[in-house]
């Protein structure tokens, strides 16, 4: 894969841009650290996931460009990696071969630990913003979700109910203990780890839907992307309609994630080999830069994976 790194301003101008090119890897994933401005960690594999093994990246833009700082390899592609909220080293991935893997950059070898119960693809993990619970969830093509804490062995409790393959897995910014499934049957979900069962099931789109994420200035507001080309917003308090439809991607769209600077400022990429902007109140103005990040395959054309700093 290609990794870029632009700083984008209010007219979509981009400066400081760089460019490493890891040849043979296709990329899944991309998170920007929570600790150290301009460093981001890559999930890749290779032959598109499809076979082969996955590498993860750990990349930093500097006033040199864009230099790899570790890499560490897997015997299956990775799809998705998430950073640890209390220790700026440690690091977890998820894999074609159903698992989860703990890394640390302090170390020269790794996992240092790996957990594997799910029976198929583990597609999407994420560590909970709440830094008082250390809790990190996968969401899986078995269809289940689970629920880790990183200093124990196994899943805590594992999350049933989707009738496809999970795609995405969001923790909520604000509640703690809450999380967003997005999922091949169609549907978001809305779970609680301390009682069972779903709490809440949107009927989102016709299509399968292959990313969610939460607004950071809103609990109950939420975003999905899907394979009929569309972004929706969600009011947990009225789920009947969309607070909004957004259209204009040509192909399915692959990630979606609310600015974490503007309440109202979205961004989306797509198979199309588009990352869009999306201002749903009008009365917001681009005023502030954002950090994007964003992942293309040798022939600089399919995007795969969008972030924000």
């Amino acid at each position: 894969f290609e990794a870029r790194h632009a700083r984008v301003g209010a007219m979509g101008t981009a400066a400081g841009a760089g460019a490493l090119r890891l040849p043979g890897l296709h990329g899944y994933a991309v998170e920007f650290s929570p600790y150290c401005p301009g460093r981001v960690a890559c999930a890749a594999a290779q032959y598109y996931g499809m076979a082969g093994c996955g590498t993860l990246a750990v990349l930093e833009q500097n006033e040199a460009g864009i230099v790899l700082l570790r890499s560490f390899d897997w015997n299956d592609g990775l799809f998705d990696v998430t950073w640890s909220e209390n220790n700026e080293n440690v690091l977890i991935t998820c894999s074609g071969d159903g698992s989860l893997q703990i890394w640390d950059m302090a170390k020269t070898k790794g996992p240092l630990q790996v957990y594997k119960e799910h029976t198929l693809e583990a597609y999407s993990v994420d560590w909970s913003q709440t830094r008082g619970e250390q809790l990190v969830v996968s969401g899986s093509w078995d269809q289940t979700a689970k629920l880790w804490d990183p200093a124990v062995g196994k899943s805590l409790c594992t999350f049933k109910g989707h009738e496809g393959v999970i795609y995405s897995t969001i923790w909520s910014p604000h509640i703690p203990g809450c999380f967003a499934s997005a999922s091949g049957d169609q549907t978001l979900r809305i779970w609680d780890v301390k009682t069972p069962g779903v709490k809440l099931v949107i009927p989102a789109h016709q299509a399968e839907v292959l990313s969610c994420d939460w607004c950071k200035y809103d609990e109950n507001l939420l975003i999905t992307g899907a394979v009929d080309c569309s972004l929706k917003g969600w009011d947990l308090r009225n789920i009947r309609q969309p607070v909004f439809v957004l259209l204009g991607h040509t192909y399915a769209i692959r990630r979606v994630k609310f600015s974490p600077f503007h309440a109202s400022i979205l961004a989306s990429c797509s198979y199309d080999f588009t990352v869009r902007y999306s201002i749903f109140y009008n009365w917001i103005k681009l005023e502030r830069r954002s950090i994007l990040v964003w992942l293309e395959t040798e022939n600089s054309s399919r995007l795969d994976i969008l972030k924000y700093s």
